[in-house]
């Protein structure tokens, strides 16, 4: 025996808003996910970043400050912003890396690679 179901318009609605809704947060949707300069400056400024890069032993924890330095244990340098970018500057090259922020998460990369990892805490830690 065949049945013929009759779709209800509020369901299908309903149901391609919760797919949509799931698609976005997956990131399957192919938003672009790349901050702003102001947004990653909104992000970082006044607050620590603690973590480590990819070499074995490289924990840190920085203080980017509001004025853009970095205030670091026995170190200081200088941070900026640009689209999807932060660079820094220690006194020698500057180096930037591409920023994915996830809360308190911050991921640095470069050419795709993950370079560094941590979290930012409001306020200076580094004191």
């Amino acid at each position: 025996m065949h049945t013929s179901r009759v779709k209800n318009p509020a369901f299908t609605t309903l149901s391609a808003l919760v797919l949509l809704t799931a698609m976005l947060a997956s990131g399957s949707a192919g938003a672009d996910t790349t901050l702003s300069g102001e947004a990653i400056t909104s992000a970082v400024s006044d607050h620590s970043y603690q973590g480590s890069m990819s070499a074995p032993g490289s924990g840190f924890n920085e203080y980017y400050a509001p004025d853009g330095t970095i205030h670091g244990q026995g170190y200081k340098g200088n941070w900026t912003t640009q689209e999807g970018e932060m660079c820094f500057d220690y006194g020698e090259d500057i180096t930037c890396y591409q920023v994915s922020i996830d809360g308190p998460s911050m991921v640095l990369r470069q050419d795709g690679t993950i370079k560094g990892n941590g979290m930012l805490i409001e306020g200076n830690t580094v004191k």
